[in-house]
């Protein structure tokens, strides 16, 4: 499966999550309003495949100083904790569902991110 089709899966399989354009790319919404993760497809040129989405407190940080190589600050919203996720590198599945999940629980209204079973 391409990486947007998968990435898409995992957001659209969350409660209430939606999917429009924003900004030329695909991004997926809570209820509709509140953005948890946004496409970039070579955002600028910047040569990456990638979503961007918030992420909890110092995880950013850690994540972009142990593993440069697989995630970025991204431009924009990284100054505000956002993560910056590479898709055009070995991708673990797993692990990005579990961000996009934190990511989601982040911006979800407390009804819905308890409705995640981890």
């Amino acid at each position: 499966m391409a990486p947007l089709d998968e990435l898409r899966k995992l957001c659209l399989a969350l409660p209430e999550a939606t999917e429009r354009l924003s900004h030329g790319e695909p991004t997926w919404f809570v209820r509709g309003k509140k953005t948890f993760v946004m496409f970039a497809n070579h955002h600028h040129d910047d040569r990456r495949l990638a979503f961007w989405c918030p992420a909890p407190p110092g995880a950013q940080e850690g994540l972009v100083r142990t593993e440069p190589e697989r995630f970025f600050r991204p431009p924009y919203v990284g100054h505000r904790g956002w993560l910056g996720v590479r898709l055009d590198v070995d991708v673990d599945w797993g692990e990005i569902d579990h961000i996009v999940r934190d990511a989601y629980r982040l911006v979800a209204p407390k009804s819905l991110a308890v409705l995640l079973e981890n």
